[in-house]
C-alpha cells in the first residue's frame, strides 16, 4: 500500500462530517493500511479518513511503543467517557507547525465496526483515548483547535500561517 498527502486546513473536507461505512470491503482495507501507512510515515498516533481527503467514517489508532498494533476502526462512537480529565499536546498533520493543549475525558469507552466487520465495544485510556477522541473529532469535521477559545484559536491560525 502506501502513504497518502494530507489534505492542508483549510480544505472543506476538514470541516465536514464524514459518512457512515455500511460494510467492510476491500476497498475499506486498501483505506485502512493506507491510512496506516501514512500514520507511520508522520509519524503519528491515529489517523482519520477525511484527513487524507476520503470522506469515510474510518479511523486508525496506535499509541503502542512498539508500532504495528493499530487499531481499525469504521463508524466510531464513543459510548462512554470517563469525568476524569486529561491533558495533552495535540497538533495534526493538516495543519503542520501548530500544536495545542487540550484537555479531554482521559478514559472512553468506544463502539465501532472492526476489520472483520463485527461491532466492538473497546475501553481506551490515557494516550489510547486522546488519539480515538481526536480522530472521532475529525470524522465530525473538527480539528483539535476547534475546542479552543476564539482568542487562543486565532493565536494557533496566526502562527500557523506565518510557519507556512
Amino acid at each position: 500500500m502506501t502513504a497518502r498527502r494530507c489534505i492542508p486546513w483549510p480544505d472543506k473536507r476538514l470541516q465536514t462530517a464524514a459518512t457512515p461505512v455500511a460494510e467492510i470491503t476491500d476497498d475499506i482495507c486498501a483505506i485502512w493500511q493506507d491510512m496506516v501507512d501514512t500514520m507511520e510515515a508522520m509519524p503519528g498516533y491515529g489517523l482519520a479518513a477525511p484527513q487524507i481527503g476520503v470522506m469515510l467514517r474510518l479511523a486508525v489508532v496506535d499509541c503502542s511503543t512498539e508500532r504495528g498494533r493499530a487499531i481499525l476502526m469504521a463508524n466510531p462512537e464513543i459510548l462512554h467517557a470517563s469525568a476524569q480529565p486529561r491533558d495533552h499536546d495535540e497538533a495534526s498533520p493538516n495543519l503542520p507547525g501548530v500544536h495545542a493543549k487540550i484537555t479531554r475525558p482521559r478514559a472512553v469507552t468506544v463502539r465501532y465496526l472492526n476489520a472483520d466487520g463485527v461491532t466492538e465495544d473497546r475501553d481506551f485510556v490515557n494516550l489510547w483515548a486522546t488519539s480515538v477522541q481526536h480522530q472521532i473529532d475529525h470524522l465530525n469535521g473538527k480539528m483539535f483547535f476547534d475546542s479552543l477559545s476564539k482568542m487562543k484559536r486565532d493565536m494557533l491560525l496566526r502562527k500557523a500561517r506565518k510557519s507556512q
